[in-house]
């Protein structure tokens, strides 16, 4: 068992269980909380039953799906991280803004990854 924390040990079945209902607590908290997580699921939800109705192959498919998905991953990861720095302090400090304007670039660039993606696919 991890001696600095009591959430850390967890083996086998138990472990799976604990992480599901961690990764649903962090899906639901999104969700609640963060309206950008909000409109990237909508996003989602328009985009990814498109893909399974535009003529394109299995492999196009799967791309255009996983290009969507990964906008939850970044969003997540960048309100994570917003979450984090507000925590530490409100406050104004540049390494503060540093840190949440490199979040907003990661999505930014997983936006344009997921528009030329579709772009390329589709008009090419």
């Amino acid at each position: 068992m991890n001696e600095h924390s009591p959430f850390k040990g967890q083996t086998g079945l138990k472990r799976i269980i604990n992480a599901t209902g961690y990764s649903l607590a962090g899906f639901k908290a999104a969700y609640l909380n963060e309206a950008a997580f909000r409109q990237i699921v909508l996003i989602n939800i328009i985009l990814i039953p498109l893909s399974f109705w535009l003529d394109v192959s299995r492999a196009e498919q799967a791309l255009m799906v996983a290009v969507c998905l990964l906008l939850l991953i970044v969003e997540l990861f960048n309100s994570a991280l917003e979450a984090v720095v507000d925590r530490i302090s409100l406050e104004q400090h540049q390494l503060s803004k540093n840190a949440k304007d490199m979040g907003s670039a990661a999505q930014f660039i997983a936006l344009a990854i997921l528009f030329s993606t579709w772009s390329i696919i589709l008009f090419t």
